[in-house]
């Protein structure tokens, strides 16, 4: 039987960690969440967040810029909080609305103070993670994962990591951070993506298999090795006559054909969902900290 490894439960066990933490420092973190467009997973995400940095008394404030919010009123927004003193920490939640300069979006992370940029995407983060540095932010759902993995006495250095997606927010900076020799990482990690060959070959070598594409149900059961720790990030909606709203989550792993052969398996929703929310408010804390020095 699969331990299920539940992000939910930990991510309140982190949450009442860090209120401790801040009621120490005497200050309240400030976390500034820009949002535009109309995204209907994003409103999910942003009012977790939201209830999230609530619980933990991180001050969180929405930014709404609409729909048809322009490029440089997205530039706007995050120019003003960089020199706004009391925010200690912005991201910009995506996607953003889809515009001709295809590549604004990470002209827009780049914009974003490296100090004050707790989503950990901009390219001096992600610089300083390539490089080894761990004075850094590091992306949210990478940080999650590694933390959720440690806290259930998983083991990832030495192992062998398979992570299928290779987005700038999940896939490539968990590559990075977990081949780095810092705290349970050091491991061998391959990363693939829609043009790997001969994928479940692969995937079936794999003691920790981290899945993220986006795909429905992607991985079965011939996809993943016995005993294997598999950490589903996939967020889906699939259509389900049984429910009233017609609809139901599911994650990139077909669950229930899948954890019979893992030794630990996320759920979805519960799993890497809420961890990601948590490893935010820890990383809004720490900028807090560091800009209250700086000063």
């Amino acid at each position: 039987m699969a331990t299920i490894l539940d992000g939910k439960k930990l991510a309140a066990e982190l949450a009442e960690e860090l209120k401790s933490k801040i009621a120490r420092t005497g200050s309240r973190p400030k976390l500034a969440i820009v949002m535009a467009g109309n995204d209907g997973a994003s409103e999910i995400y942003v009012r977790n967040k939201l209830i999230y940095a609530k619980q933990v008394d991180v001050s969180a404030e929405l930014i709404r810029l609409g729909r048809s919010a322009s490029q440089n009123e997205i530039f706007d927004a995050v120019a003003a909080l960089n020199a706004d003193d009391t925010v200690h920490g912005i991201i910009v939640q995506s996607p953003l609305p889809p515009l001709p300069d295809r590549s604004y979006q990470d002209h827009v992370f780049d914009m974003i103070n490296a100090d004050k940029d707790v989503d950990g995407f901009s390219a001096i983060n992600i610089g300083k993670l390539c490089n080894g540095q761990r004075d850094c932010f590091l992306s949210c759902t990478p940080y999650g994962i590694l933390t959720l993995l440690t806290r259930n006495n998983i083991t990832l250095t030495g192992q062998h990591v398979v992570i299928i997606g290779r987005s700038r927010i999940v896939g490539r900076p968990l590559s990075i951070l977990l081949s780095q020799k810092f705290e349970n990482c050091n491991a061998t990690v391959t990363l693939c993506h829609s043009e790997s060959k001969n994928l479940a070959d692969i995937t079936k070598t794999a003691d920790a298999l981290i899945v993220a594409i986006g795909k429905p149900k992607f991985v079965g059961k011939e996809m993943v090795k016995d005993g294997a720790v598999v950490v589903d990030v996939g967020m889906n909606s699939v259509r389900d006559s049984t429910r009233a709203s017609g609809s139901k989550l599911c994650g990139d792993v077909d669950f229930d054909n899948v954890h019979h052969r893992c030794s630990a398996i996320t759920p979805v929703p519960g799993g890497v969902g809420p961890m990601t929310v948590a490893m935010l408010m820890q990383n809004t804390f720490q900028a807090s900290t560091k800009l209250t020095v700086d000063k």
